[in-house]
């Protein structure tokens, strides 16, 4: 009875297909509350570094005498504590996800210029 059984998921496993999206090939359908990536909007941050004391993993790095702000994105684990405390809501959870890398990826953002930095480690 059992080799019945097995036999009839094996068929159904065989004609169902993949389960799963063959991402970044093919781009998963992204829904109204997914966690993505950070982003800013550098020209309303004041740097307090708020962001960066809430971040748990450390990912976020604040410099105010450079008037620079910068994130490791493979580092980061979508928490959103960051965009809850930012005084000027600067910062907010988009819907993309950071693409995959062999390396580290750290955004660096400063006077409104914004530079992609892959370091690879």
């Amino acid at each position: 009875m059992s080799i019945l059984s097995m036999t009839k998921t094996l068929v159904k496993s065989i004609l169902h297909g993949p389960y799963t999206v063959q991402y970044p090939i093919k781009h998963k359908e992204k829904f109204e509350r997914t966690r993505g990536k950070i982003e800013i909007t550098i020209e309303d941050c004041i740097y307090c570094s708020m962001c960066q004391r809430r971040c748990p993993t450390g990912a976020i790095k604040v410099d105010k005498a450079n008037a620079s702000w910068s994130i490791e994105r493979l580092q980061c684990i979508q928490c959103s504590y960051c965009t809850e405390v930012c005084p000027k809501k600067c910062l907010r959870m988009d819907h993309q996800y950071t693409e995959p890398s062999f390396g580290k990826v750290k955004d660096e953002y400063s006077n409104a210029r914004v530079s992609d930095h892959p370091e690879n480690h």
